[in-house]
């Protein structure tokens, strides 16, 4: 369903700074899980976007929830067998009862936020413009299993410094884009919309919104685009900033092994891939089958992106069991990001992103190196922590590297404040 914009919205348009010449600007009304995108009959042209998600939908979740066929308890008093039935009972407790979508609604609404057809996709993106007039642009990229959730709580602090205890010099504008195929963004119906492809896209979206000098940060799947950003190395690219080191994640045989922080990267390393790649291997190489069961039930979708990491599932399992949230991974923000999967129906048009880098991976072609400055904060409950060491043989143009006191593999979701200040030193230099 598509309703005329607001002139709310029209003014949001103005206040990010867009020359759309509205003409046929539009809200989308969700009311059941897309299938693929429709493309804008104008390609070049970006449109208001709200969300409004029908009741009907709203109580379906919950029915499905309360419908939820469970498994016996795990045989072991840790997560070894995976998503710990008291964890999952408790999310769904809370997620069928207490928790309020239209509160989160609300609170993107908030944002100003649009869409717009790149190579044949329509691109979600909020963009938020600072009220300071020499403010750097920042593309920033979600992860998996995260989403633009992920980063709402680093908005204010990005664009508005002097109200979070920085400087006007420490200004961004802001342009946090949906991966095609996460959130809501449009899936892909063709092959090809891997890493590279999605860099290319966000270089067009910067050039869209007429940024001619830009830098862009990501984390997780978010550092394999900006990584790959860097390689394009786009007119206007200034540099690029990290907090996953995600080339150490294929290999180390070139990184050394030597002091006690790179023996200890290695042994994470080591655990994870052991242990911690179920994830990766099923939608490196089944994105579809486990799409059935990511699209049919609630609690098999959130177990499934709650099945991530150890820091981030101890610290997520602890706030839905009555513990104290850590920094804000609390019960609501996680929901938060759970049920955009669920509302989108994007659980296996996410995971197909796994299965596109499968199929270039090994394929014999060598990347061209990273030319622009490079920025690395490597947060202590990561997956690994990866060394100073690493960085500089990895990115020889890093001229950036802290290790920050607190924060995991969701670092601008849980620790916005010490993120805020990660960007501000790491991209100081190139204002």
């Amino acid at each position: 369903m598509i309703a005329s914009a607001s002139q709310t919205t029209r003014r949001q348009v103005l206040q990010a700074g867009i020359a759309v010449g509205l003409t046929a600007a539009s809200s989308t009304v969700l009311g059941q899980a897309p299938a693929t995108a429709t493309p804008s009959t104008e390609p070049s042209r970006i449109h208001p976007f709200r969300v409004a998600i029908r009741h009907e939908r709203l109580a379906e979740l919950r029915r499905r929830i309360e419908a939820t066929r469970w498994p016996t308890r795990e045989l072991v008093s840790d997560r070894s067998q995976g998503v710990q039935l008291a964890t999952a009972q408790a999310l769904a407790r809370f997620w069928a009862t207490g928790y309020d979508w239209r509160r989160f609604e609300a609170k993107l609404n908030a944002l100003p936020q649009f869409k717009t057809e790149i190579d044949g996709v329509d691109i979600h993106f909020i963009h938020v413009r600072s009220r300071h007039r020499d403010a750097l642009p920042l593309i920033m990229t979600h992860g998996w299993p995260g989403s633009i959730v992920e980063l709402l709580e680093a908005v204010g602090p990005l664009t508005n410094p002097t109200a979070h205890g920085g400087t006007a010099a420490d200004a961004f504008h802001l342009v946090l884009p949906s991966i095609p195929g996460y959130g809501f963004s449009g899936k892909p119906d063709e092959l090809g919309w891997d890493y590279n492809r999605t860099a290319r896209a966000w270089a067009e979206l910067m050039h869209r919104l007429g940024y001619t000098r830009w830098v862009a940060q990501g984390g997780d799947v978010g550092a394999a685009v900006t990584d790959s950003i860097g390689r394009l190395a786009p007119t206007g690219l200034l540099g690029i900033h990290m907090n996953l080191l995600v080339p150490a994640l294929g290999s180390t045989d070139n990184l050394p092994e030597n002091t006690d922080e790179e023996k200890a990267a290695a042994a994470a390393l080591q655990v994870f891939s052991t242990s911690g790649r179920g994830y990766i291997v099923e939608q490196s190489t089944r994105p579809q089958t486990i799409g059935y069961a990511l699209l049919d039930s609630p609690v098999a979708l959130a177990a499934w992106m709650l099945d991530h990491d150890t820091d981030s599932y101890l610290k997520i399992s602890r706030a839905f069991l009555g513990g104290p949230p850590s920094g804000n991974l609390t019960r609501e923000h996680v929901l938060d990001n759970v049920s955009v999967y669920w509302l989108t129906g994007t659980g296996e048009s996410a995971a197909r992103l796994y299965w596109e880098r499968a199929q270039t991976a090994g394929a014999g072609q060598t990347a061209p190196a990273v030319r622009v400055p490079v920025a690395f904060s490597a947060f202590p409950g990561e997956i690994f922590q990866a060394p100073r060491s690493w960085a500089e043989a990895i990115y020889p143009t890093l001229d950036y590297y802290h290790q920050p006191a607190r924060g995991g593999h969701f670092a601008a979701w849980e620790q916005p404040g010490l993120f805020t200040q990660e960007l501000r030193a790491a991209f100081r230099p190139l204002r």
